[in-house]
């Protein structure tokens, strides 16, 4: 049997090479109807294209970078899986680079990879926001997870989840709640804590704030003290990871979740789906965030224009919050 060639399945489907080949390389440019039936009767004749030699065709890669701050931060590995998947279906592979928490390694490792890659998709970025616009300047990019004026983004929008849970401790008798902010460089730290201040203007609570405290298991758990000590009966954790710490703490200080203290995480990762009690949080929409941020690239890549994009986070309420303890 003959290999399939780009000519093999033109002369099927009815349309010239250069069709079949724009499918491939530069598949916006083919209506969708048309480039499914190309794509359908390569895999029927067992075609597979050559990305060496289509990227001295069109000067790409085939490849997305992305870039997150700590791969061993529950938060992140669904979001690079939901960006690896959607990235395959636009027939792209991904390069996956972590800069453990440094703002140096950041600038370095963008510019290490930008011949390697044909765009960037930047998660949780540390960097100032004007190094941010300097390093990326003229190369396609998507900041996922924190807003950037004047860069193309998508976020998870808290609010409206963590002040709908804030109504529900409010209505189970919480009066006085703790706040632990998370790192000072994360934008997602400024913008949950200003929801929860937000929803405290006015009403009948007193808020403690604590921190800014680093978004792990052992800062959480070391923190503990000063949630048992602060008198706060219900507790917003900035992230899963360090609500996870702190009720790990409070256990070893002999306060009970949620009988003595409720606590709320966010984001709603495997951790807070498998810990026991089950820990109330907003989950995070990771499947969405990151088919959209493949597809803002890729529209970028196309020369069209980008705009933020802003996904709601959904309340999911389990067994880390109950009523104000009988004093």
């Amino acid at each position: 049997m003959r290999r399939a060639t780009i000519y093999s399945i033109a002369s099927t489907v009815g349309v010239s090479p250069s069709t079949v080949s724009r499918a491939f390389s530069r598949p916006e440019m083919v209506k969708s109807e048309l480039r499914e039936k190309i794509l359908t009767t390569a895999r029927e004749l067992g075609y597979a294209p050559n990305r060496a030699a289509r990227g001295l065709a069109t000067g790409r890669t085939g490849v997305i970078g992305m870039l997150v701050p700590d791969v061993a931060n529950p938060f992140f590995p669904p979001l690079i899986r939901a960006v690896q998947d959607a990235a395959r279906q636009k027939d792209a592979e991904l390069l996956l680079i972590d800069s453990e928490l440094s703002v140096n390694a950041e600038q370095d490792l963008v510019d290490r990879i930008r011949p390697q890659v044909d765009g960037l998709i930047i998660a949780s970025p540390r960097l100032p926001s004007k190094q941010l616009h300097e390093v990326l300047r003229g190369m396609p990019a998507v900041i996922v997870n924190r807003s950037v004026r004047g860069l193309p983004g998508v976020v998870c929008d808290n609010t409206p989840a963590l002040q709908e849970i804030a109504d529900h401790l409010h209505e189970l008798g919480h009066r006085r709640i703790a706040l632990l902010r998370g790192p000072r460089a994360a934008w997602a730290a400024r913008h949950r804590a200003k929801a929860v201040r937000t929803w405290a203007e006015g009403k009948d609570v007193e808020l403690v704030e604590l921190g800014p405290i680093e978004a792990q298991f052992a800062d959480g758990r070391a923190a503990a003290q000063q949630v048992a000590e602060s008198g706060a009966t219900a507790v917003f954790a900035f992230d899963d990871l360090m609500a996870a710490g702190v009720i790990a703490g409070l256990s070893e200080l002999g306060v009970r979740v949620p009988a003595d203290r409720s606590i709320v995480g966010c984001d709603d990762v495997l951790l807070a789906q498998t810990m026991t009690p089950g820990l109330t949080t907003v989950a995070a929409p990771f499947t969405e965030l990151g088919r959209a941020s493949v597809e803002m690239l890729s529209e970028i890549l196309a020369g069209r224009d980008s705009r933020t994009v802003t996904l709601p986070g959904t309340v999911t309420l389990r067994g880390t919050v109950g009523p104000v303890a009988a004093s």
